[in-house]
Parts: C-alpha cells; sequence; structure tokens
C-alpha cells in the first residue's frame, strides 16, 4: 500500500476550453465538503481558447494555502501537458494520460514515475461526447485517489442539474466508466490520501470573499467594468446584491465606474468598484476626486502582471506605488492588504467602515493569486463584521444650524468633519472637485488652501487598522516579510526552516496607506537580517521602507522577489534564508518531509 503524505497534489493539464478549471473546481470542492483542507491553483493563458492550461489541487488534513513545484498524479489531455509538467512529478507519481494522443514521457522524467495511457476520448464518446474526457479523467482519479463516487455524482447533479437529466446521467456515466477503468486496469491500493477532520470545509476564491464581505457590510451598489482578474467579484456580487435591494452597474469603461461611486458614496449609499491595474490607471483623477470632496468609496485592486496589457492572467503586486501616489496632487487614501480568504472577507467588511470613519476613498489591494485561486476555510468572520457610519449628522443638529449654513468641511480637531446627506433640511450638498472652503465654495486663497490641505491628511492620523500581522520567536535570527498571496506560501517555507532549528520570524504587511513606517521599524530594530519577499521586479515594498525611513540602522535586508508571473513556492523563500543563516542539509528533502510517496510498484501495478 502507498504511503500517505500530508500534503498530496493533483493536476491536470490540457488545452484551454476543454474544462480543465471546473474538472479541477470540482474535485476541490468534493474534498472540501468531505473535511480535507485544499488549495486550488491555475496556470491559464490571456486568451478564451487554446493554449497549455493546468489546474492543481493541494490536498491535506491540515491548512494549506500556497502553491508548491511538486505533484503526485498528473492527468494529461495533451503531451504538452506532460512535456510542461513532468518535472514536478514525485518519485512513485503517476501520469494518467489519453491514449488517443500516443502519450510518451520525455527523457528528463523523475525516476519512478509511471506513464498509464487511458481511453480517456474513447469511453467519454461511448458516455456521451468527446469533451467529456475530463469527466472520464476525473472519475480515473477518484479511483487513484481512493475517493468514494457519491459525492461526485452529488456535485454533478447540483451543478447541471437545471439543464436537464440527459446531460446530469452523462456527466454520471463518464465518471463511472472511468472509475471502473482505472480499477480494471490498475489493480493494487490506490493512494491513500490523509484523513480529513470530517467537518466540511468552504471552498472560495479571495474574490468571492470579497464580495460576501462587502455585502454583509451593507454595500448595495457596485459598479464595475469587467477586466481580469477582478470580474469574480462583479459576477459573485450580480447574483447576490438584487436579493438584497442592490444593484450591479456594468459601465462602460472604468472611468464611469469610479464616478457612479462617488456619486452613490456622495448620496450616503455604500458602494464601491473593483478592477485590475489599467483600470486603476483610469480611475486614478476619479480618486483624486474622492479625496478633494471627501466621499466615502472603497475600491478593490485585483493585482496583475503589467504594465500595460502585460500578463492580465498571471500574477504580480507592482501596483502598490500607484495604489498609495498615483494622480495627480496629494489627496488622502487608505491602501490594506488582504493576506487570505478569511481576511478577504473582514477587510470587504471594514473598508466600508474606514471609507465613511474618514471620509475617504478605501483601496483594498488584493493580487491575481489571492483573488482567483481557490482555498478552503472552516468559517467565514461573520460575527466581526460591525456597520460604523462615521461622523453623520443628525436631524436636530442640522436644524439648529438653520439658515447659517452647515459647514461640510468644518476644521475640526481630527480632520474629520460630520456630513450630511441629501434630502436632509439645512444640510450642504455642494461638493467640487476644486479647492473650496468650510462651505464648499471654490476658494483659492493660500491660507483656506494651506488649513484645508492639513484638515485632509490629519484624518489619517487616526487610522487604526492593523500595520501586520506577525508569527514567530520574539527577536527571531531573520525576519521574512510578505504582503497578499504570499502568507501561505512563506508559512509553509518557515515551518520546513525551524523543523531544522532556525530562529525565523513572519510579518505579513497589512496596511501601505498610512504606511505604518514606526510600527515596522520598532518590529525590525535589533533583527539581523530582513527578507522581502514580493512579487514585482523593482522591490516596491522595499522602496515604501527606504522612503519612509523605516529599516533601522545594521539590519540586513535582502530581497526575494520575481516577475515571472509564476506564484512563489516555498523553496524560493526558504533557499536564501537558508543560506544565509547557514543551515546545513538537504533543503529540498526538507521541503518535502511528509510528501514521499511509496515505489510506484506497491502504488499502482
Amino acid at each position: 500500500m502507498a504511503a500517505s503524505p500530508r500534503v498530496f497534489a493533483w493536476k491536470i493539464g490540457g488545452d484551454q476550453g476543454e474544462g480543465i478549471d471546473s474538472t479541477g473546481t470540482i474535485l476541490a470542492t468534493v474534498l472540501a465538503r468531505a473535511g480535507y483542507w485544499i488549495y486550488g491553483y491555475k496556470w491559464f493563458s490571456s486568451r478564451i481558447k487554446g493554449g497549455h492550461t493546468h489546474f492543481k489541487v493541494r490536498i491535506s488534513d491540515r491548512p494549506v494555502n500556497g502553491a508548491s513545484s511538486d505533484t503526485h498524479v498528473l492527468v494529461a489531455l495533451t503531451q504538452e501537458t506532460i512535456d510542461k509538467n513532468i518535472d514536478e512529478l514525485l518519485p512513485g507519481g503517476v501520469v494518467l494520460a489519453d491514449e488517443a494522443f500516443r502519450p510518451r514521457l520525455p527523457e528528463r522524467t523523475p525516476a519512478g514515475v509511471r506513464l498509464v495511457p487511458i481511453p480517456l476520448s474513447e469511453i467519454a464518446k461511448r458516455a456521451g461526447g468527446a469533451l467529456m474526457r475530463n469527466m472520464v479523467a476525473l472519475g480515473a482519479s477518484a479511483y487513484l485517489l481512493g475517493l468514494d463516487l457519491e459525492p461526485f455524482h452529488e456535485f454533478v447533479r447540483r451543478r447541471w442539474g437545471a439543464k436537464g437529466e440527459p446531460v446530469v446521467e452523462a456527466n454520471i456515466k463518464a465518471l463511472e466508466e472511468g472509475y471502473a477503468f482505472a480499477r480494471e486496469h490498475l489493480p493494487g491500493e490506490p493512494f491513500r490520501l490523509p484523513s480529513p477532520d470530517g467537518r466540511p470545509k468552504l471552498t472560495l476564491t479571495g474574490n468571492q470573499a470579497l464580495a460576501l464581505g462587502a455585502v454583509a457590510a451593507g454595500c448595495r451598489i457596485m459598479a464595475g467594468y469587467p477586466i481580469t482578474p477582478a470580474t469574480g467579484i462583479m459576477e459573485t456580487l450580480a447574483g447576490i446584491l438584487p436579493k438584497f435591494g442592490g444593484a450591479v452597474l456594468q459601465m462602460e469603461d472604468e472611468l464611469a465606474a469610479v464616478h457612479v461611486v462617488a456619486g452613490a458614496g456622495y448620496a450616503g449609499a455604500r458602494a464601491m468598484t473593483a478592477t485590475s491595474g489599467p483600470g486603476i490607471s483610469l480611475m486614478q483623477e476619479g480618486i483624486g476626486l474622492l479625496s478633494m470632496t471627501e466621499t466615502p468609496s472603497v475600491i478593490v485592486d485585483v493585482q496583475r502582471a503589467g504594465p500595460s496589457t502585460g500578463e492580465p492572467t498571471k500574477v504580480e503586486q507592482s501596483d502598490l506605488l500607484a495604489l498609495i501616489h498615483g494622480g495627480h496632487g496629494e489627496g488622502p487614501r487608505i491602501v490594506i492588504v488582504p493576506s487570505s480568504v478569511e481576511e478577504c472577507f473582514s477587510d470587504g467588511a471594514e473598508a466600508f467602515n474606514l471609507a465613511e470613519r474618514f471620509q475617504c476613498p478605501v483601496i483594498v489591494a488584493s493580487d491575481l493569486a489571492l483573488g482567483e485561486f481557490l482555498h478552503t476555510a472552516e468559517d467565514l468572520p461573520l460575527e466581526q463584521v460591525r456597520i460604523e457610519r462615521g461622523a453623520l449628522v443628525e436631524g436636530e443638529e442640522l436644524r439648529q444650524v438653520g439658515e447659517t449654513g452647515f459647514q461640510r468641511y468644518a476644521f475640526t480637531p481630527t480632520g474629520i468633519s460630520p456630513r450630511s446627506l441629501p434630502g436632509q433640511p439645512h444640510g450642504q450638498f455642494l461638493a467640487t472637485g476644486s479647492e473650496h472652503n468650510v462651505f464648499g465654495h471654490v476658494n483659492e486663497e493660500p491660507e483656506n488652501r494651506r488649513r484645508m490641505m492639513e484638515k485632509r491628511w490629519k484624518k489619517l492620523e487616526a487610522v487604526d487598522f492593523p500595520a501586520f500581522t506577525y508569527e514567530g520567536p520574539e527577536r527571531p535570527d531573520a525576519l521574512v516579510v510578505g504582503l497578499g498571496y504570499t502568507r501561505g506560501v512563506i508559512d509553509e517555507a518557515l515551518e520546513a526552516l525551524r523543523a531544522h532549528g532556525a530562529s525565523v520570524g513572519h510579518l505579513q504587511v497589512r496596511r501601505l496607506s498610512p504606511f505604518p513606517a514606526a510600527e515596522l521599524r520598532r518590529r525590525l530594530e535589533g533583527l539581523p537580517f530582513a527578507f522581502l519577499v514580493e512579487q514585482n521586479a523593482t522591490g516596491e515594498l522595499r522602496f515604501l521602507l527606504e522612503a519612509h525611513d523605516a529599516i533601522p540602522a545594521g539590519v540586513v535586508v535582502e530581497e526575494v522577489h520575481k516577475a515571472d508571473g509564476r506564484p512563489f513556492v516555498p523553496e524560493e523563500i526558504a533557499r536564501p534564508v537558508a543560506e544565509r543563516l547557514g543551515l546545513q542539509g538537504d533543503l529540498e528533502a526538507w521541503l518535502r518531509a511528509g510528501e514521499q510517496l511509496a515505489p510506484v510498484g506497491e502504488a499502482v501495478r
């Protein structure tokens, strides 16, 4: 019988448009509902159909939230899939391939890997159509992973039930015949997955979690323009907001979207938009208007690789400086960075409180890996959601103002001025992008300008959103700093290093604006080494640390960054840390501990 690895990795690959994504999603969802922790991620081309794509599902009995370079089972629908992914196979691994394309293993195939041709196309045609060969492959995988088929049947009925019984039955038949073929032609014990804890898990992306958090916080207007990889937020809200009296508005472009949010926020509604880098560029003038008029608003940026069109389907974290300082002039904005699906939910909710408390645009800086890839969660922190509307004036207060006029932009000790909403008698509804006085009237006098600039920026002094999260010893020998999706990968890398004696800490940045220079400097004080992990070419996080004098003297800072579109894997983080700390031993073995299989002859004969 095969060994039971702590983290099992299954991957399927083929041409884009052949159901690769849906196959991985089905397996991940079924396993999560059975109590497994999963992480599902994909490589896909920036086009609708054609080009190589693959989807990997990592399966474990403990939380797993990052990519890896190891695979136990590869399902190949094309020879290109084998050629591109064979290096990931661990000894004892299996390649299930459609015999229709006459699969072959390249010379560089790792030792102990076995090719198992299966007539996927032929079985699919018998079941109802060649397009269902992915379902045949899923059935064969279910056998190889020691899984029961009934949960897959249930998923198929729920997902395709509306298309009619013939569609459901055809997909179930494809699953069953793939399972039967594997059972008949692959005798011996299947692989054993780690035992799940039995508690069903949620399976969702960061985009979906952000959308749910927004709804929980009372968001009722979402205006946007479709753009990869942020469209999932719009799609999720389109299915939910109408049930709560809200609406999703697909605008003609991002300029229109941000100005709809400005109008809705000015009117008192909780409103948001979601986009990616090119959309942020187009929105910058509108973001400046939100800062000048002190209008609450929420903007989500799901970062992708640039510049220009760049690589819309690849991961990058290269919008940081644009989110903080983009646009002309100087206007306050708050920028927060979630690093898990739970934080996507809670940040998606808290962003609206921040926007209304500080009367400014709040930007949630997500990224493709966090927004698009599948995660599991036992629950979302709904109990943490609260609604704070900020400094809204009441009717009695406005009545006392009377005819003297309400000062919408009054100077206050905190810089935050009480606001009225349209329709309130004696309120102030004048808002302009030009510099203005306390009543909102255009005023370009130098003293007024100075005071208004100070007032708007003073608001940020009271922002209390967490600067970072930290896990590890109080004074580690090395500190690894990340942001966004890198959290899970860093956790895996440091777990391996700590198991071999390393004293390492993990700091995940959670707020970029106002930049928490003092808090970060205190955390770095007295440490010998810090490693900055960020998915960009120029080290934007390091630039911010240096610009704000947040790196204490004596701390050696090393950059671990990449800009090739692929997410980090643990060894890319663990290796430079191990080298700097002088750790001796086989790093690859440390990272793969608990993921090895028995020899292939024992697993599949």
